[in-house]
């Protein structure tokens, strides 16, 4: 699908990182964006920010986890411009939680908002954009959905994300649905995910604490976080996957050499392994060696 001068694209997760990105991004192609996002005062910023580029922007605070707050940002969408082109479903949050022993509540919000939000997102615009006769849906996951790494809650919803995402392509491909469908899944992206509980809702209780070995976690994702790809170009290569209607949007080939090395395990029956050498990151060994340290647990 090309991207031209006047269409609309709803981008959620926009106030910062790769959805502010994507939301520039198109409007230097020329069209109107609207901004969804759960932080109110940073997507106002953002919706100026975007407007810059001689656009017309629409901010609607969204939390995505909701059916109806996601319906209600459709309805606003079309309200304000009368048609929808391009869905970018981007919210995305991490939780430093004990997946194993901590409350489940952070298993509610990682997937009410990884998950769900893409759930309810294709749900709600794909008979808008098939209506339509045209239309393209962008599915925010992560190489974690090719390969375990982040964490469980992490992990599990991306794994997720990419598996309906790939079932809608099909599907789309399939029956001539006239709707084009790609999957984003980048490595390091400097953005703030790190500190996404800053979101955190209140609904769902307190903030449950970080695991056991965060301290040693946390820091050294933040540094690969820092020394990560520029959210503009993961945005120029989401347009460029439009435009040429591609599925996959893979920003990080030596993240995709690891993920093919994980199959080419599981096609021999393998038992799954630490990686040693994720890129931007100490060895796995070391990493553990450090938390058991910092545990004081006896080593391996």
């Amino acid at each position: 699908m090309k991207l031209e001068a006047g269409q609309v694209a709803v981008v959620t997760g926009a106030a910062s990182g790769i959805g502010l990105a994507l939301a520039e991004r198109f409007a230097r192609d020329g069209l109107n964006v609207v901004l969804a996002d759960v932080q109110d005062d940073a997507l106002a910023s953002a919706a100026e920010e975007v407007g810059a580029n001689g656009v017309e922007t629409l901010a609607v605070p969204t939390d995505v986890s909701d059916e109806a707050a996601v319906q209600a940002l459709a309805s606003a969408a079309l309200e304000r411009f009368g048609a929808v082109h391009v869905v970018c479903n981007n919210a995305g949050v991490a939780s430093r939680a004990d997946p194993w022993f901590g409350p489940l509540s952070a298993w509610d919000w990682v997937l009410g908002v990884n998950l769900w939000g893409v759930i309810h997102g294709t749900r709600t615009f794909l008979p808008i954009l098939l209506g339509q006769g045209a239309g393209h849906i962008v599915n925010t996951a992560s190489i974690n959905g090719l390969m375990p790494g982040s964490g469980p809650l992490y992990d599990a919803s991306k794994h997720a994300v990419v598996a309906l995402t790939e079932d809608l392509f099909t599907f789309t491909r399939t029956y001539g649905i006239p709707v084009g469908v790609s999957v984003l899944c980048p490595g390091w992206v400097r953005t703030g995910i790190a500190e996404a509980e800053r979101n955190w809702p209140h609904r769902l209780g307190d903030s449950p604490p970080a695991f056991q070995g965060s301290d040693v976690v946390i820091p050294l994702v933040r540094q690969a976080l820092d020394h990560g790809m520029p959210p503009s170009e993961v945005a120029d290569l989401v347009a460029d996957a439009i435009s040429d209607g591609r599925f996959w949007v893979l920003p990080h080939p030596e993240f995709v050499e690891l993920a093919a090395r994980r199959w080419r395990r599981i096609a021999n029956g393998e038992n799954p392994e630490l990686e040693v050498d994720v890129p931007g990151m100490p060895p796995a060994a070391e990493i553990v060696a450090r938390i058991r340290a910092l545990l004081a647990m006896p080593s391996a």
